[in-house]
């Protein structure tokens, strides 16, 4: 605080000295500055690309692995015949890419299923040594 001597009225007046103020202002606007970009901004997604129209499908859609949770909760892996269970899923792809060097799966759901179940299968996939894996809805799959 500043003090002003004399004036008008004879006495001693008191006015607030602001320069500290601003000063810590200052400094906490740049500190924020500093620290924003820092900040996490979302997650890193993976969306499986559609083959175009006139292109047929390719030796690379082979390499894309497919989980799909079905309503009665079990899971096939790219169309496959054989259901897996929660115990025997981790098992199967740990046997698909154990010769891999990329480890990308994508995981579709029936529409009116309860998301744990998709829940789990991410888990199982990342129990699997699967570095990242992707979610499909069916829009992507129609190419939208």
């Amino acid at each position: 605080m500043g003090m002003d001597v004399g004036g008008k009225s004879g006495g001693s007046m008191a006015t607030m000295n602001v320069v500290p103020l601003i000063d810590i202002l200052l400094v906490l606007i740049i500190i924020f500055m500093v620290i924003t970009p820092l900040t996490p901004r979302g997650l890193e997604t993976l969306v499986p690309q559609p083959t175009p129209p006139n292109q047929k499908q390719d030796q690379s859609d082979q390499r894309t692995v497919v989980i799909q949770v079905e309503k009665d909760h079990s899971m096939k892996i790219n169309q496959e015949e054989t259901s897996y269970t929660e115990q025997t899923l981790g098992p199967r792809l740990e046997d698909i890419f154990k010769t891999r060097a990329e480890r990308v799966v994508f995981v579709r759901g029936e529409p009116d299923l309860e998301y744990q179940y998709v829940a789990k299968a991410i888990d199982i996939a990342h129990g699997a040594g699967i570095d990242k894996v992707g979610l499909m809805t069916a829009k992507m799959e129609a190419g939208q």
